[in-house]
C-alpha cells in the first residue's frame, strides 16, 4: 500500500509537536480522552436534532486498556466515528481540527462545549509511541479504516474490519531510554493517577480494566487474582453542582481529596459566574500555614480548568502574592489558551478573572472578621504576616485592599485588635495611632519608652512581627491618622510643665549631655533630657524614619551592611541616677564615664541590642560594687 505524505509544512510542525510544544509527556493521554470526549459530543447534538438517533448516555463512554506484553495503548471511544475522507483530511493536515469545523456547523446547546480546537493534541501521541494506528467506522456507514502512522516519514489509510461505531486509538508505546522511562504509559496505577489529574471531570465514563488480588469465597488466607471494569473519574465537577445540594463535608471532602492539606478549611467560597467572561470556582482558605510556605519551594496558584480538562497546576496569575493561601481550582469556556493547551494566553479574560477572585476573597475574610472573630483570629495567627508584607510589597500600592484585615495586639484591650478599632477610641485630642515593636508582648509591655502614652491614657499597638513596621510607614495613615512609634523622639503630646522643665534642664546641663555624647562618639547622634521617663532612668529614642527595631531586623538579613538608626540616649533627670552623674561630671570624670557606658549599655540591653564589649560591662558593673 502506498504511504501517503503529510500535507504542506506538517513534517516541519509534527517534528515540533514531538520536541518542543509540550512540556510534559503525560499530556498525551489527555489529548486523545479529549478528542474522545468530542467524538461522543458530536453524536450527542445530532441526537439534538435529529430524532433518528438515540441517545442514551449509559451507552457512551471511553475505554483505557494495557497490553504490556505487546507494549500497545488502547484508547477506544464509542463517538460519532470517522470515515475515510475525515481520516484523510483531519489525521493527514496537522493543525486542521475537526472539532472547530464542527463548532462551527452546529449551535451548542445545554452547555456542552466541545474540548479540541487546535487540532494538534492527536500528535502528543508520537511523544511515547512509536507508531499510531486509528480504526475507526463512522456514525451512518458501513466500512470502518484505518489510519496508520510511524511519524514524519507519512501515513497509510486502508479497510478494515470494526462491528461498532466509534474510534480506537492504538499506541506502540517506545522502548525506554537512559533518560525515558515509557513503561509508566503501560501501568494501570500510572494511567489512572493522569487520568485523574487531567480528565477527571470529562462529562463522560473513562473505563479501565483494574487487576488485584482478593481473599478467594471461603478463604481467610488464600489470594486469587482479579480483573474488573471500574470507571476511573468523577465525571460531575462538584463547582458545577448547585451549592445548595453541597454540604460543608462535600468541600471539605474535596479539599481532602485534592490533596490541598491535612488541614480542614476554616472558610469555602464557591463562585459561579455567567457575564463578559464566564467562569466557576471553589476557592479554600485553610487553617493551617503549609511547613513549606514561606520557602522557594512553595508554589502558589490555583488549579486551572478549561471545561473541565485540567490545563495548569498551578496558575500564580490568578492570586496576588498576599492572597498566596488560598487553594482550590476556576474552570472557565472562555479563555484564551496556546497551542497545546498547556500555557494560557495573558488576556483580559484572565485578568478579569483574577480581579474578581481577589475582590471576593477580601469580601469573604472581611465578612469572617465582622462575624466569626475567633475563626479570623485563627486564621490571621498563620497567615496575618502575609498580609503585612502585601502592604509592604508593590510600595504600599495594595494598601486599600488590605489595611481593614489587619490586627495588632492592643495595651487596652489586651487581645488582637483592627486599625478601625482603634481610631474609634482615640481621644479627640490624640493626634497620632501609637505603637511600640519588640520581640514578644511582654518585652513591650516594659519598655520604659511607653511610660508617657501609657499615663496619658491612650491606647498602643503591639508589634512583634519583623515586617509590621515596615507595613505601617509604607502606609504612613490610617484614615488620615499617622503611625507614631512610642520611641520616636517627637510623640506629639505636650505636657507643658514638663516640657518646660525639660528645657530648663536642657540648658542647665548642656555641658554635661555634651560630655556624655563625646564618650559616646560613634552610638548615638545625641543626650538629652527626656519628657517621656517617669519611673525608669534611661532609654533610647530615634530620630528619622529608621527605628532601631527597622535596624534589628534589616542587620539580620544576609549579606546586609550595618545600618544604624539614629539613637538619642534621654535622661530622666527627676531619677537619682541623675544627681550621680552630676557629681561624677563636677567631681570625677573617670566615674562619669563609667557611669555614661553603664546607662548606654544598659538601655541597648532594655531594646534587646548586643553589648559592644560584654567583658568591658561585666567589669564595669564590679567597678560600681567595689
Amino acid at each position: 500500500m502506498a504511504k501517503k505524505q503529510f500535507k504542506t509544512e506538517s513534517k516541519r510542525l509534527l517534528d515540533l509537536m514531538i520536541n518542543s510544544i509540550y512540556t510534559h509527556r503525560e499530556i498525551f493521554l489527555r489529548e486523545l480522552i479529549s478528542n474522545a470526549s468530542d467524538a461522543i459530543d458530536k453524536i450527542y447534538y445530532k441526537a439534538l436534532t435529529d430524532e433518528s438517533i438515540s441517545f442514551d448516555k449509559d451507552s457512551y463512554y471511553i475505554k483505557v486498556v494495557t497490553d504490556k506484553a505487546n507494549r500497545i495503548l488502547r484508547i477506544s471511544d464509542t463517538g460519532i466515528g470517522m470515515t475515510k475522507e475525515e481520516l484523510d483530511d483531519n489525521l493527514g493536515v496537522i493543525a486542521k481540527s475537526g472539532s472547530l469545523a464542527f463548532k462551527k456547523e452546529v449551535e451548542l446547546k445545554d452547555g456542552h462545549d466541545i474540548i479540541g480546537q487546535f487540532g494538534v493534541g492527536f500528535y502528543s501521541a508520537f511523544m511515547v509511541s512509536d507508531t499510531v494506528t486509528v480504526i475507526s467506522k463512522a456514525y451512518g456507514s458501513d466500512d470502518a479504516y484505518k489510519w496508520q502512522s510511524g511519524g514524519v516519514d507519512g501515513y497509510t489509510i486502508e479497510p478494515c474490519e470494526k462491528d461498532t461505531v466509534g474510534t480506537d486509538v492504538i499506541l506502540k508505546i517506545k522502548e525506554n531510554t537512559e533518560d525515558e522511562k515509557y513503561d509508566e504509559y503501560l501501568e494501570e496505577y500510572r494511567l489512572k493517577a493522569i487520568i485523574k489529574k487531567y480528565s477527571d471531570f470529562v462529562r463522560y465514563p473513562i473505563k479501565m480494566d483494574i487487576t488485584g488480588k482478593r481473599l478467594k469465597e471461603g478463604s481467610e488466607k488464600e489470594y486469587e487474582d482479579y480483573k474488573e471494569e471500574q470507571t476511573v473519574n468523577s465525571m460531575v465537577p462538584i463547582w458545577k453542582r448547585n451549592k445548595n445540594e453541597l454540604t460543608k463535608e462535600d468541600y471539605e471532602d474535596f479539599y481532602s481529596e485534592k490533596h490541598y492539606g491535612f488541614d480542614k478549611p476554616i472558610k469555602y467560597i464557591h463562585i459561579s459566574v455567567d457575564g463578559v467572561v464566564s467562569y466557576n470556582a471553589i476557592l479554600f482558605i485553610p487553617e493551617k500555614m503549609p511547613f513549606d510556605f514561606y520557602t522557594k519551594e512553595y508554589e502558589k496558584g490555583l488549579e486551572l480548568y478549561s471545561k473541565g480538562v485540567m490545563i495548569m497546576n498551578k496558575c500564580p496569575d490568578l492570586l496576588p502574592d498576599y492572597f498566596s493561601f488560598v487553594k482550590g481550582l476556576v474552570d472557565s469556556e472562555d479563555l484564551s489558551l496556546n497551542i497545546s493547551r498547556e500555557i494560557l494566553q495573558h488576556d483580559r479574560q484572565l485578568k478579569l478573572i483574577a480581579k474578581n477572585i481577589k475582590n471576593k476573597i477580601k469580601s469573604e475574610l472581611e465578612n469572617l472578621l465582622k462575624n466569626e472573630r475567633d475563626k479570623y483570629g485563627e486564621f490571621y495567627k498563620a497567615f496575618g504576616r502575609q498580609l503585612k508584607y502585601g502592604i509592604y510589597s508593590e510600595y504600599g500600592s495594595n494598601k486599600e485592599t488590605l489595611q481593614d484585615l489587619l490586627m495588632f495586639y492592643s495595651s487596652k484591650e489586651k487581645k488582637p485588635v483592627t486599625l478601625e478599632e482603634y481610631v474609634s477610641r482615640m481621644p479627640e485630642e490624640q493626634k497620632y495611632i501609637y505603637y511600640a515593636a519588640g520581640e514578644s508582648n511582654e518585652r513591650i509591655e516594659k519598655l520604659p519608652q511607653a511610660e508617657l502614652i501609657s499615663d496619658k491614657g491612650y491606647e498602643i499597638l503591639y508589634f512583634t512581627d519583623d515586617v509590621d513596621e515596615f507595613s505601617v510607614k509604607m502606609m504612613m495613615t490610617y484614615k488620615d491618622k499617622e503611625f507614631r512609634s512610642v520611641s520616636s523622639s517627637d510623640l506629639g503630646i505636650e505636657i507643658e510643665e514638663k516640657k518646660s522643665l525639660s528645657d530648663t534642664e536642657e540648658k542647665g546641663n548642656k555641658e554635661l549631655f555634651e560630655h556624655m555624647k563625646s564618650i559616646l562618639s560613634g552610638k548615638v547622634k545625641d543626650v538629652k533630657a527626656s519628657v517621656r521617663l517617669k519611673n525608669h532612668p534611661v532609654c533610647l529614642s530615634t530620630e528619622g524614619e529608621l527605628t532601631i527595631e527597622m535596624e534589628k531586623v534589616l542587620n539580620s538579613m544576609p549579606n546586609s551592611p550595618e545600618i544604624k538608626a539614629d539613637k538619642v540616649l534621654e535622661i530622666n533627670t527627676d531619677h537619682e541616677v541623675f544627681k550621680s552623674l552630676k557629681e561624677a561630671y563636677e567631681n570625677d570624670k573617670e566615674k562619669l564615664n563609667l557611669y555614661t557606658n553603664l546607662l548606654y549599655n544598659q538601655a541597648l540591653l532594655i531594646e534587646g541590642l548586643p553589648i559592644g564589649d560584654p567583658v568591658e560591662f561585666t567589669n564595669n558593673i564590679c567597678k560600681i560594687m567595689k
